[in-house]
Order: C-alpha cells, then sequence, then structure tokens
C-alpha cells in the first residue's frame, strides 16, 4: 500500500469531485504552493493511486433515462460466455461479479422503460446459461462526495 499523508487525501479528494480543476486553482483552494501540489500529484500517479482522469456524462441528456440494476444468475461453466454476450448488448456499462443471491450484477442504461423491458426479456432471457433474473430501475438518485481522510 502507497504512503500517503493528509495533502494528499485533500489532493485526491479535490481532484474526484473535479478532476478538471487546474493546479492553481487546486493551489489556491486547499492553501498550498503550486509546485508542491504539481509534484505530488506526479507521485499519486506514479504510484498509481489516480489511475485516470475521466468525465461525468449526463446520461438523461442524451435521452438515457431508465438505469437498471439486474441481478442474475447463471451456470457458472458458461461464465465467460454469458458475460461477452452481455457485453454485447447495446446500454450494458458494467458487470460485477457479486457474493449474495446473485451471480453478478449488471448495469444498464436505456431511452425508456420499453426499451429497458426489450433489453430485460429479448436480449438478456436469450442467453444460454442463464437461469434467472431480476431488475431493480432506479427511480430516484442521490450521491455522496466521498473526501478522503485518513482514519
Amino acid at each position: 500500500m502507497a504512503k500517503i499523508d493528509d495533502l494528499d487525501l485533500k489532493i485526491l479528494s479535490e481532484l474526484s469531485n473535479d478532476a478538471s480543476v487546474s493546479v492553481p486553482k487546486l493551489s489556491k483552494k486547499i492553501n498550498t504552493n503550486s509546485s508542491v501540489v504539481y509534484s505530488r500529484i506526479k507521485r499519486l500517479l506514479k504510484q498509481q493511486l489516480i489511475q485516470r482522469y475521466t468525465i461525468d456524462v449526463n446520461d438523461k441528456e442524451l435521452g438515457y433515462s431508465v438505469k437498471s440494476v439486474t441481478g442474475i444468475n447463471m451456470d457458472s461453466k458458461k461464465r465467460d460466455t454469458i458475460i461477452d454476450e452481455l457485453f454485447n448488448i447495446n446500454g450494458v456499462r458494467e458487470i460485477s461479479e457479486v457474493t449474495g443471491r446473485f451471480d453478478i450484477m449488471v448495469t444498464m442504461y436505456a431511452k425508456t422503460l420499453s426499451d429497458m423491458h426489450r433489453v430485460v426479456s429479448e436480449k438478456i432471457g436469450k442467453i444460454e446459461g442463464i437461469l434467472g433474473s431480476e431488475s431493480f430501475i432506479e427511480m430516484k438518485r442521490r450521491t455522496k462526495t466521498m473526501p478522503y481522510v485518513s482514519e
């Protein structure tokens, strides 16, 4: 595990909230010299604590207003084939192998509830090796920005 201090945690928290912030603005916000912040970011990248900078796309503005998390039980002998087939379905974003009553959880987006129904019933439901599924449609999302703090 990489050795980090409170300043590193502040930088990680701020970049997690807005990866596009400039080093001078970030420096001012956390009250630290720009050259120190720049060198810390370089070190965090080298240590792979920062793996990449990315954007958060507003799916609703693109017309994808329905989000579903679907739990799937499957024949474990067909795991890799099933996962490959799931990733070939438009709208499937993420697949997590989990513990609990499901084998995998699939996060997917669709433009309408009817589109989501088609994906679940006509595409996922027809994949050989899927034993059953249960879908959870997101009604409302609330998020919390998690600050990184030392314990």
